[in-house]
């Protein structure tokens, strides 16, 4: 088995369409299962398939992330040069951080349109490409 994405449902989908093309997403494709809902597919372009689906349902209620929801992380090359052209586009990250010391990986945070928290972080030199066993031994 293994994990194929995530799914969101979101309040305004070009609202939040713009926000993640803004961080970096790119469309795959869309689908629409009737009653005027959407599902637009997403993934980065380095990925070789989708990883975030956004759900549009026009006839819900306002999205309520706070009911067990916590974050998605998301994985960067350089952080620095990340949070720049973020802040360029119109996002709003917030300041570096180090949460495991200045020789552990490097974080900042990020709130969509919705309230969904995005992690984002920049593993250090060395460190093997995502979580694994080895970081908890």
């Amino acid at each position: 088995m293994k994990t194929l994405f995530v799914s969101y449902r979101v309040t305004d989908l070009d609202r939040s369409l713009g926000f993640y093309t803004a961080l970096g997403y790119a469309e795959l494709g869309r689908v629409e299962p009737g009653d005027g809902a959407r599902l637009v597919i997403l993934k980065f372009p380095e990925e070789p398939a989708a990883s975030l689906e956004l759900v549009h349902r026009p006839g819900e209620p306002p999205v309520d992330v706070g009911s067990g929801f916590d974050h998605l992380a998301i994985q960067v090359e350089r952080l620095a040069v990340t949070l720049e052209t973020l802040t360029e586009a119109g996002l709003d990250p917030e300041p570096l951080e180090y949460p495991g010391g200045p020789q552990g990986p490097k974080t900042s945070w990020l709130t969509d349109p919705d309230g969904y928290r995005i992690e984002l972080v920049e593993w250090p030199s060395g460190h093997a490409d995502s979580i694994t066993a080895a970081d908890f031994a």
